[in-house]
């Protein structure tokens, strides 16, 4: 269990009334839980600016399904991938389109390689990554 450990942190009035008030609409009980989180948000985006940075994630897919050859192209691509994907969830949103959501866990840099592909391919209408640093590693 980690030890506690207690320190001044000096706030302009005016700043002060303002994280109080933020951290009031986010339900936080205490500054020190609002603090903490704070600081552990800058290290994960310190750890993510790295390219062999493990990190945990989705990528999430917007496609024509009817676009000849793209479930294919989509298929070809995950299984070079596999060692990344840990899951899919493939949902049908009308006649045309499906939006599929790929659980991803490996290094940065592969992921990214991975979401890129993917959104590259012809009748992909929306991809977007996002990525979170595997605890104990950032």
């Amino acid at each position: 269990m980690s030890t506690l450990v207690r320190f001044g942190v000096s706030f302009t009035k005016e700043l002060l009334e303002k994280f109080d008030g933020l951290i009031r609409t986010q339900n936080y009980h205490t500054r020190s839980k609002a603090i903490e989180d704070l600081v552990r948000q800058s290290l994960a985006d310190n750890a993510l600016s790295q390219e062999s940075t493990g990190v945990f994630g989705s990528i999430d897919v917007v496609y024509d399904h009817h676009r000849r050859e793209l479930l294919n192209k989509l298929t070809d691509i995950q299984h070079n991938f596999q060692e990344l994907i840990l899951s899919t969830q493939h949902i049908h949103l009308d006649h045309h389109n499906c939006f599929e959501i790929i659980i991803v866990k490996g290094e940065k840099r592969a992921v990214e390689k991975l979401a890129y592909m993917i959104k590259g391919a012809k009748g992909v209408t929306h991809c977007s990554l996002r990525l979170v640093a595997v605890p104990g590693r950032e």
